[in-house]
Formats: structure tokens, C-alpha cells, sequence
């Protein structure tokens, strides 16, 4: 297939260009290196990557003119399938520029959906997120919860493109199917992210941030995991428009994720007790039986299993 991925340079964007690539899919990748976490991490993650069927556009999808590029870049080609799993990312930091939020998530999906539709692309993977649920009590979350109260810039943002894409499916005939990640770990994770930032710190021996009292739980879900769900995703047919809940459906707390990482290292945190945070929910947790149904998606890596690959990879 000839893939348009976007966000290519990002944790779950490498892993999922290392993987297409291996598949023997020919991939351009957009990236605009946005500095919510240091350019060189990026520039780190797509190190490994050499292909004749890479192709790499630096560039800001929010504005018009990336679209020429990209035509410039693949005049030969047209597009089997968009995977957009480029974002401003974080939760907390959207309460602070909302706006940017909006430009780099909305109006830059709005204008990959105009693109789809102006070049007949059908496939259209979208990367949303489990933030949408909010505080919802009824778990674990299932996709027809119609119920979404989003209590973040950034979480709302993921419903207004879910909602985009469904306008897209329905006037344009466009495939489009929105992928709710929960919590992904692994090699390359995010600087910002609990399990980096832990494993970081507890090894520096420095204070770890530990916001409540502790009981906060996550579907914490391995990279290997979720990119096998994209690529499930990717040559779905059955219908035009779908919803799916990537996790591992299983929750983890706040204090036996910090207790799995000191057993792993053989070392003990400093904690740093703070109050719960604006933007948090109190726990995410994924029913993911319509993946398993529709697209065969069953994630294979346990909790402890990916910690210990995780830490392995820091060595």
C-alpha cells in the first residue's frame, strides 16, 4: 500500500513506520517536530529508519501548503490510506493553550479529511484517544457509551475530529475509523509520560510526582499492541465509519505501577505527594471486545511483561 502517515516521528508513529515499512508498504511521513519534547528524541526515533519506501515531509498540517508538498512528493503515486496519528499531545497542558490545541488537532484534521476527499483516498485511521469518556463510572468503557463529557481542551478536541470523521464517512464515502488508545508504553515513550519519567527519576535519584492518593487506575496498553491494532485497522472494510477501543483491558493504580517499577529496578522511589491535577479522570479502562469481534485485535503483552521490556530497552 502507499501510506500518507502522519505524527511519523512520535512514539507511536515510528513504531507504526517501522512497522508498515516491514510489511513492505511504501510510507510518506509528516512531522511538523513540534517542541513539546526536545527535537532530538524525534530525530532519535527515526534514526533506524532506512528505506528507498520512506519518503519524510517536515511540515505543519494545519497549514494549506503542506498538502502541496506532499502532492509534490507523491506525484506518481495516489494514496491508499491515511494513518493520523500526528497531534498536540497531553492532557494537562492543553488547559493552557486550548487554542493551539484546536488548530493542531481539529482544523488539521479538517484539512487531511478535505484532502482525502479531494483525492478519492478511502482509508482514513484516525488515532483518538480514551480521554474522550471523561469521568465515566460505567466501566469498563464500551464505544456505544453516546454519553462523552471530555473535562480537557485536548480530550474534546478528539471528539470534534471523531464527529468530523463521521460527517466525512457519510457525505464523501471516506472509511474513517477512530482508534481510542489507552495509556501506550514502550521503548521511545514520551519524555513527559509516568513510566519514562519514573524509571528517569527514580534512577537519578530524584522525587517522583504522585498526584492523589494513589488509587488512580490505567488500561495501560504495550506499543507492540497498538500497532498491531493500527495495522488491523488499516485494511478494515466492513463498514465506513467505526469507533474502537485499543487497551489491554486490564487497570493498573498509580501505587502498583510505582511498586512494578521499583521490583523491576531493585530500587526505591522518592515520592513527591502532590494533589489530584486538573484534566486527570480517576481511571481509564477499555472493553475491547468490538476490536477483538471486528478487527482481531488481541493484545498479548501483560503489565509486568512490558515493564520489564521497557526497562530492558533503557540498557
Amino acid at each position: 500500500m502507499n501510506i500518507l502517515l502522519t505524527g511519523c516521528a512520535g512514539f507511536i508513529g515510528s513504531h507504526t513506520l517501522q512497522k508498515a515499512l516491514e510489511d513492505g508498504h511504501r510510507v510518506i511521513g509528516v512531522d511538523n517536530f513540534d517542541p513539546f519534547y526536545s527535537r532530538e528524541v524525534k530525530n532519535q526515533n527515526l534514526c533506524n529508519v532506512s528505506s528507498e519506501n520512506f519518503e519524510l515531509i517536515e511540515a505543519d498540517l494545519a497549514d494549506l501548503e503542506t498538502y502541496q508538498k506532499i502532492d509534490f512528493m507523491n506525484e506518481d503515486l495516489s494514496f491508499d490510506a491515511i494513518i493520523h496519528l500526528a497531534a498536540k499531545a497531553g492532557v494537562r497542558p492543553s488547559i493552557e493553550d486550548p487554542l493551539g490545541y484546536q488548530r493542531s488537532n481539529v482544523i488539521a484534521t479538517q484539512n487531511l479529511l478535505e484532502y482525502a476527499k479531494k483525492h478519492s483516498i478511502k482509508q482514513f485511521v484516525f488515532a483518538s484517544s480514551s480521554s474522550v469518556y471523561g469521568v465515566n463510572p460505567n466501566v469498563p468503557w464500551k464505544e456505544n457509551d453516546l454519553v462523552l463529557q471530555p473535562i480537557s481542551p485536548y480530550a474534546s478536541t478528539k471528539v470534534s475530529c471523531e464527529l468530523m470523521g463521521h460527517v466525512y464517512s457519510q457525505l464523501y464515502n471516506i472509511r474513517f475509523l477512530g482508534l481510542r488508545f489507552f495509556t501506550v508504553y514502550g521503548p521511545r515513550q514520551r519524555p513527559d509520560l509516568a513510566i519514562n519519567k519514573f524509571f528517569r527519576l527514580i534512577n537519578e535519584g530524584e522525587q517522583i510526582p504522585f498526584f492523589g492518593d494513589g488509587t488512580t487506575r490505567r488500561d495501560y496498553t504495550y506499543i507492540d499492541d497498538i500497532v498491531n491494532g493500527i495495522m488491523r485497522a488499516l485494511v478494515y472494510n466492513k463498514s465506513n465509519y467505526e469507533i474502537f477501543n485499543l487497551g489491554n483491558d486490564q487497570t493498573v493504580t498509580l501505587t502498583e505501577l510505582i511498586e512494578t517499577i521499583e521490583l523491576e529496578m531493585g530500587q526505591k522511589a522518592i515520592i513527591d505527594k502532590k494533589p489530584d491535577q486538573a484534566g486527570d479522570v480517576p481511571q481509564t479502562w477499555a472493553d475491547i471486545s468490538k476490536a477483538k469481534s471486528l478487527l482481531g485485535y488481541m493484545p498479548k503483552t501483560s503489565f509486568k511483561e512490558g515493564i520489564e521490556k521497557y526497562y530492558a530497552s533503557l540498557r
